[in-house]
């Protein structure tokens, strides 16, 4: 992005941080559900001075990698399984298929029951729902692999591993890369919402705790947080995705 391009979007934001703060001061909405910007503000310099705040941003960042990390190590590997396997695509894909439209909240129920409402459960929420990216993205990657180099791989005698290794996954970075940084959000998003129906300490319990006892300050500077800790994230994987990618430009 440019600068011309940075400037219109902070433009933008300006522009509706204006309109909320009208909103507030006007009455439009009451204060109870829509506090002023200073409150908001001011919550959130509370909650990460006393460190009950930026503790529940650590808790959720930390489950949100670690569910992510192995999303990734699952997508990348069923989906280089499927890429190079016909077997593998006959046998495994058309189950994916049937699971992969199930949103991550509708595994909540299952999870529980089988994992309780314990780190575990919140572990295997966020790696589902955020595994779907990475796999399809791998895939894609696969199977943008041209013709010439699976003959040339076949007429060598290249093992499947090492094919994998030396051709399909230089291949696919891009897309797996791509389909990381979505996944990473996912993972945030699934984080969050597990936490507010397990009560597991973490930025979704504060939220939940905060809009039951109608303090709508904690409520949005908790928001404020996780949209910072998204925003942050996407944008060291972005500048991981533009170093690593920087040959395709030579």
């Amino acid at each position: 992005m440019n600068a011309r391009g940075y400037l219109e979007s902070v433009g933008v934001l300006c522009l509706l941080v204006l309109l909320w703060w009208i909103t507030a001061y006007q009455g439009w909405v009451s204060r109870a559900f829509l506090p002023t910007p200073q409150a908001v503000a001011q919550s959130l310099v509370e909650g990460l001075g006393s460190g009950e705040l930026a503790n529940a941003g650590v808790a959720t960042i930390q489950r949100m990698l670690l569910g992510w990390g192995l999303a990734c190590l699952l997508g990348i590997a069923l989906g280089a399984l499927i890429g190079t396997s016909s077997a593998a695509r006959a046998w495994i894909q058309p189950t994916l298929e049937f699971i992969r439209p199930l949103p991550g909240a509708a595994v909540l129920p299952l999870a529980i029951s089988i994992f309780g409402l314990s780190a575990t459960m919140v572990l295997v929420v966020v790696s589902f729902a955020s595994m779907w990216p990475v796999l399809l993205s791998t895939l894609h990657g696969f199977a943008a692999l041209h013709n010439r180099l699976r003959e040339v791989a076949a007429a060598l005698q290249i093992s499947r591993p090492a094919f994998v290794w030396k051709l399909g996954l230089p291949n696919a970075v891009p897309d797996i890369l791509a389909g990381m940084r979505l996944s990473m959000t996912v993972a945030l998003i699934a984080a969050v919402v597990s936490e507010m129906i397990s009560s597991q300490f973490g930025l979704g319990q504060t939220i939940l705790m905060a809009a039951r006892t109608f303090r709508a300050g904690e409520l949005f500077a908790g928001i404020v947080l996780l949209g910072a800790i998204g925003f942050a994230s996407n944008a060291l994987l972005a500048i991981v995705e533009r170093r690593l990618l920087r040959w395709r430009n030579r």
